[in-house]
């Protein structure tokens, strides 16, 4: 499995850092909601679900943590450490976050409004799901 992280453009001088995220030109989709958490306990993993149809870019914009992404076939572990690297995640690709560090906020831009149908939280029905659609993601770039 291939990743897409993004690297967005800080900018900055003496007095800080500034990150700007515009939808189709940093985010390749329409941001339709944004959600973050953080005093996550470093022990506790988050997610495990997918997507029908929803897409994300999740950027860890302060401390860090790691995701766990499966596309049904294949996983890999992807650390975001840098306020300024986003990580898509398509749909129909499981997703697992863990080992936060006790300083982390980890912001979600989602391509949709929060709709409980578009989840899959059961992973013997995701891999049903990635079967039938006959969808295996592959990401691009790493």
């Amino acid at each position: 499995m291939r990743v897409i992280k993004y690297v967005f453009q800080p900018h900055g001088d003496d007095r800080g850092q500034l990150v700007a995220l515009e939808e189709f030109k940093d985010i390749p989709f329409s941001i339709r909601r944004v959600y973050y958490m953080y005093d996550t306990v470093s022990n506790v993993t988050r997610g495990f679900h997918a997507h029908k149809s929803l897409q994300q870019i999740l950027v860890c914009i302060h401390g860090s943590c790691k995701i766990r992404l499966d596309n049904g076939k294949e996983k890999k572990v992807i650390p975001l450490e840098k306020p300024y690297e986003g990580l898509y995640v398509p749909n129909a690709m499981w997703r697992e976050m863990f080992e936060f560090s006790p300083d982390a906020v980890l912001m979600v831009l989602a391509s949709d409004l929060y709709d409980e149908s578009d989840y899959i939280r059961n992973y013997d029905e995701f891999l049903e799901h990635v079967k039938k659609c006959g969808k295996i993601t592959a990401l691009d770039g790493e």
